[in-house]
């Protein structure tokens, strides 16, 4: 069996599912194996006290259909025998069919594992020889009567109870045949003598239903094999389906704390930052501007502006990291107010003109005439448009272009496009710039600065509002985000609301 290798350990990751799916089969294998090795029958053991216990629970439920079966052959008897005798043919009967239901019971009242299998195949096989014995005893009865009648009944009693022997006892071979084998024998001594062509014919039929019989034991054996081994499958299944289940809902669990534990422990931390964090950005701010004073030496004003630039960089990067704590913690709340989709989109192009015009970047905005307002957070939503904005003209080279849309969608809502003519992102690689802290390679070619928390929050927000994210891009044909909002934030889809009733004077 293949085992886990150091390089996989190390890289802190088990066995591949193939390889845990081949280690479950083959020790099932030496399982099964085991339990057939030290079967007498060949089988697992699991199997041998099933068929055991189906074999109890059929002669305790054929046991009042035998008495009946009985009560009604011995009433038929007394047409040609005495009654005495068919009532001491009879007693026996109901004896032998005691004997294999109080066996039957014990058996039922133990646990699989108290149970030995092979001492109790034996008892139930010797209780159907007796069984069969005391029944081949009517033959005997019948045997000095030469009324009409008498042996056709008396054989076709017999074969009636050869066939309820068949059915009741078919999950043990052996107790099966030791079952037929007195009736067998007593049919053949009955018409051993016997060469009237009625004996001859009745003789011959009880051969034939006796080896058909015994085909029929055989099949019927095999089908319960067939539907135990089923069970068994179907079992084994739910029990892998239920621990698969249970270590889903376990590893979901652990993964949620984990996920708690981390944004709590991200959002403590960014509070802890932020406090020197104010002091950095303030001082380094009054060195940069020699507010006190010129600097004795040129590099400090140098020092100070990078000293600032740093810490204006760090405070965005905890903001981001704050807000998407709080996005996947479920504690960002939502200031809804009416609110203008393409003037937010106008108000974001001008914050970052300056940054696309030194890049040589052209920003056109195409806004439908006539839009209403939506029902929305206008600091988040601001926020979605100016990191997708900024993404945009970070990533489009000298002399691109970029495009913002606001208008309707076909639902009803409404939508801002950005579209770039930046390097696009690879296919594979879009899962990856979805995720916290993820970075496509352009980003990690070019050294652009860049948390890859932008678009996550971006999602995020968006997810909060019930609208839409959707990202097209592809390499060398630039990048298009779409975001919509449902038509149920549209103003004018919105209800009025009810105007309050006036008490009369």
């Amino acid at each position: 069996m293949p085992e886990v290798t150091a390089e996989q350990v190390q890289r802190g990751r088990g066995p591949d599912p193939s390889t845990l799916a081949r280690r479950k089969h083959v020790s099932r294998e030496v399982k099964s194996v085991r339990e057939r090795l030290t079967s007498s029958t060949g089988l697992e053991r699991a199997f041998d006290n099933e068929l055991l216990r189906v074999f109890a629970q059929y002669r305790l439920s054929g046991a009042v259909g035998t008495l009946v079966l009985v009560l009604g052959i011995a009433a038929a008897a007394c047409l040609w025998l005495p009654s005495g005798r068919v009532a001491l043919w009879s007693g026996s009967v109901l004896a032998s069919t005691l004997l294999i239901v109080a066996l039957s019971r014990r058996y039922l009242s133990k646990a699989p594992n108290e149970v030995r299998l092979k001492r109790w195949r034996r008892l139930f096989a010797v209780g159907e020889g007796l069984h069969g014995l005391s029944w081949a005893l009517l033959l005997l009865l019948f045997a000095p009567v030469d009324a009409t009648g008498a042996k056709v009944f008396a054989t076709t009693a017999l074969l009636i109870v050869s066939a309820l022997t068949v059915m009741l006892s078919a999950t043990i071979p052996i107790a099966v045949y030791a079952g037929l084998t007195p009736i067998i024998v007593g049919i053949m001594a009955f018409f051993w003598e016997r060469r009237d062509m009625d004996s001859v014919t009745m003789a011959l039929m009880a051969a034939s239903a006796q080896l058909f019989f015994i085909f029929l034991a055989n099949r019927l054996y095999s089908s319960s094999v067939a539907s135990i081994g089923f069970r068994a499958e179907k079992d084994a299944l739910i029990a892998e389906l239920e621990t698969a289940n249970a270590n889903s809902d376990e590893a979901r669990r652990k993964a949620e704390e984990a996920n708690l534990a981390k944004s709590r422990f991200l959002a403590t931390m960014s509070h802890e930052l932020r406090t020197p964090l104010n002091a950095i950005l303030g001082f380094s701010e009054v060195m940069k501007n020699e507010i006190f004073g010129t600097h004795a030496n040129a590099a400090y004003k140098e020092y100070s502006a990078d000293i600032h630039g740093s810490g204006q960089h760090l405070l965005n990067l905890i903001n981001e990291i704050l807000d998407l704590s709080r996005i996947e913690a479920g504690k960002y709340e939502l200031n809804e107010e009416a609110l203008s989709l393409a003037g937010i989109a106008d108000d974001c192009q001008h914050m970052l003109a300056l940054r696309a015009k030194a890049k040589g970047q052209t920003v056109k905005a195409l806004a439908e005439p006539d839009l209403p307002r939506v029902w929305a957070d206008e600091r988040a939503i601001r926020q979605v448009v100016l990191n997708v904005l900024s993404n945009a003209i970070k990533f489009t080279p000298q002399g691109g272009e970029i495009t913002i849309k606001v208008g309707w969608t076909k639902a009803g809502g409404q939508y801002v496009s950005i579209t770039d003519t930046g390097p696009g992102i690879p296919e594979n690689e879009i899962p990856i710039v979805m995720q916290s802290f993820g970075r496509g390679s352009l980003a990690i070619k070019t050294a652009e600065q860049g948390s890859g928390l932008g678009l996550p929050i971006v999602k995020g927000l968006i997810d909060l509002h019930g609208g839409g994210f959707q990202l097209k891009s592809k390499p060398r044909a630039g990048t298009e985000v779409t975001i919509t909002l449902p038509a149920e934030r549209v103003m004018d889809a919105l209800p009025a609301l009810p105007e309050p009733k006036t008490r009369a004077a």
